[in-house]
């Protein structure tokens, strides 16, 4: 809420992780909701089909903006039936930032497999049972485009400004490339959360997406 109040009107969504939400629960949506904020509730929900459905639905109840769901067929049918016709949007994982092609094998992938394959088949999966977008790295964020069309959102994470660290992340571009390469929204974490000035940094993600627009 101390974050929130420093960047005032420069920012005005927010994504609730797996952490916080695990530490408070419910009543940071709210309390971040009360702000006239938008909420992304990054949950990655990944389990049998009822479950999903349940806590979707409970989701929607909350009010949040944005939930992920795991890009696999049947929780995304299951999220969809969850959804059950409310404004909440659902976006399907497709492959988390910090996968990188040599580490498929060890996730129980024949050797070869590429991560554009698997973003393909599961984006195709996603506009078959109705999904409303997806979250892809920078790297896939035009070829997502040009399958999903202009109608899905698309929410990128991954994204740092050039110099800056890129911690755990292995597929990661610049926000004014995620941008012009199609983007819907990003994903912007540590660059702002843990800068000394984080308005004056949100800022400066601005003038440098707004570049692309001039």
């Amino acid at each position: 809420m101390s974050l929130i109040e420093q960047l005032n009107d420069s920012v005005d969504f927010y994504k609730i992780g797996m952490e916080l939400y695990a530490a408070e629960g419910p009543a940071i949506v709210k309390s971040v909701l009360s702000q006239g904020k938008k909420v992304f509730l990054d949950l990655k929900f990944h389990d049998i089909p009822e479950t999903v459905k349940r806590a979707v639905s409970r989701a929607s109840d909350l009010g949040v903006h944005f939930l992920t769901v795991h890009a696999h067929r049947h929780v995304m049918e299951a999220a969809v039936a969850g959804k059950a016709g409310g404004t909440l949007k659902l976006l399907g994982v497709t492959v988390l930032t910090s996968v990188a092609e040599s580490d498929l094998a060890d996730q129980g992938y024949p050797l070869g497999t590429r991560i554009a394959d698997l973003v393909r088949q599961r984006v195709q999966q996603g506009i078959d049972v109705g999904v409303d977008g997806f979250v892809c790295s920078p790297l896939e964020v035009a070829s997502v485009r040009a399958q999903s069309g202009l109608g899905k959102v698309l929410v990128i994470p991954g994204v740092r400004s050039a110099g800056r660290d890129q911690g755990d992340q292995k597929r990661v571009a610049t926000p004014a490339k995620a941008m012009s390469d199609g983007a819907s929204y990003l994903v912007v974490g540590r660059q702002i959360t843990r800068a000394a000035d984080p308005k004056a940094e949100a800022q400066s993600v601005f003038v440098e997406i707004n570049r692309i627009f001039l």
